[in-house]
């Protein structure tokens, strides 16, 4: 039986661990689950927990409570799972919490996009929304991240291991999904009138996404994924493109020094920025807010492989914004960080592997 401990409600503790002697420090405020792949804010006091295995917890900083809300049938081996959560846009009108899970279909994995209602604090009419064409008997890279901005919702899919796949556009595998928030396709979608390419598709040549957000300041789309080794990226999407995979690439082969692909060609979108070596990331936000001045304006990724949050100063003063500079903190905390979310109240906290959520202090 899994021991769940929820601390004193955040804003009013004053006392934290001094993870490293940089200006950043880590707070626990949960522990005792297992990997939390995903979890968002409902409100200021409530957050909304996705656990890899398939259970869905509510906990509540204001009562100190945590509870099992829900459990989801998912398809449980090695990177597969219960994957993001997210709020809609329109919680307030719709209650809609969007989820993404690999469903299992005749024992293979497929990311899917579902949907639920939130009443009462309970999780009602759980559907799916839209199941992808990217089942294969390969258990890992499956994506998932899911963003908004403000008619549309975004979600990331992995290669799958099935690499050319990542190129062709009649299934979603290494692809950008992008619908409307109601589920429907948008009419302006990039590949709507293409008869050789699934509608839903925003962007292609993905390794295997793990991060995801829409930026409403500069109306941007910021992506970061898994690349071989030394070959993660950081992407600014846009509508149509191809990012690569695996016919442009940074990284090399893990079992020899080979390059997987050629490091740019013509009709191909460069990275912003390549890891080398790599970090392994998963999560993204770019931060807007006053309670972290030094971070505002920058991205901040959650690294797996080298256990720490990634800090991006991004160059705005151009219509092609590039990143200029790289910070990490949190290195001496010895955890895989898993998900990054800031809080209705100006605060960030991240996820980690080890089953813990914490709140960034500085």
């Amino acid at each position: 039986m899994k021991i769940v401990i929820l601390f004193i409600l955040i804003f009013k503790m004053s006392i934290f661990a001094n993870i490293n002697e940089t200006q950043y420090q880590a707070q626990k405020v949960l522990s005792g689950l297992g990997v939390i792949w995903g979890f968002d804010f409902i409100d200021e006091n409530k957050m909304i927990i996705n656990e890899k295995e398939g259970n869905i917890y509510l906990a509540n900083f204001e009562t100190k409570k945590l509870k099992k809300i829900y459990y989801l049938d998912v398809h449980n081996k090695s990177q597969g799972g219960l994957l993001d959560v997210k709020i809609s846009p329109n919680f307030n009108n719709d209650k809609t919490i969007f989820f993404t899970y690999v469903k299992s279909i005749l024992g293979n994995g497929h990311t899917t996009l579902a949907k639920a209602i939130f009443e009462n604090d309970e999780l009602q009419n759980f559907q799916d929304i839209l199941v992808t064409k990217s089942g294969t008997n390969q258990n890992y890279h499956f994506g998932s991240r899911i963003t908004f901005d403000d008619k549309h919702i975004y979600f990331t899919l992995g290669d799958r291991g099935s690499r050319m796949d990542a190129q062709n556009l009649d299934n979603h595998i290494g692809s950008v999904i992008r619908l409307n928030i109601d589920g429907s396709i948008p009419k302006d979608n990039p590949y709507i009138n293409d008869k050789n390419a699934l509608d839903e598709i925003y962007s292609f040549g993905h390794r295997n996404a793990q991060g995801i957000f829409y930026d409403k300041t500069d109306s941007n789309l910021w992506l970061v994924e898994h690349g071989p080794r030394g070959g993660d990226e950081i992407n600014l999407i846009k509508a149509k493109q191809n990012y690569g995979w695996p016919i442009v690439s940074r990284g090399k082969e893990y079992r020899s020094n080979d390059s997987v692909g050629v490091p740019s060609k013509a009709g191909i979108i460069d990275a912003k920025k390549y890891y080398i070596p790599s970090i392994a990331p998963s999560s993204m936000i770019l931060y807007r807010g006053q309670n972290y001045s030094n971070l505002n304006g920058k991205l901040l990724v959650g690294a797996l492989k080298e256990r720490h949050i990634n800090i991006l100063t991004i160059d705005e003063n151009s219509n092609n914004p590039s990143i200029i500079k790289e910070d990490r903190i949190l290195e001496n905390l010895g955890e895989r960080i898993r998900n990054i979310v800031k809080s209705p109240d100006d605060k960030i906290y991240f996820s980690t592997d080890s089953g813990n959520i914490y709140l960034l202090k500085n």
